[in-house]
């Protein structure tokens, strides 16, 4: 493969390896907490909560691989 060729394709590697975590993470948090929720409806502002600080979180190393991905492609 030309340099150039790896030079595009290597941001997107970053970026899609990057987002397939947080997203599966997401996933599992919001489904835990509906089921919680389902189980507990008086819960529902505590774990509602939680899960969005959780999501942040998560959301976050996505932001990084993102960064990673933005500084692979233009340094």
């Amino acid at each position: 493969m030309e340099t150039e060729a790896i030079k595009q394709l290597a941001p997107a590697i970053a970026i899609g390896l990057g987002s397939l975590g947080p997203g599966l993470a997401i996933g599992l948090l919001a489904g835990k907490a509906l089921e919680a929720i389902g189980r507990n409806p008086e819960a529902a502002p505590k774990i509602q909560t939680a899960m969005i600080l959780a999501i942040a979180f998560a959301e976050a190393i996505a932001i990084y691989a993102l960064v990673v991905a933005l500084s692979i492609k233009f340094v």
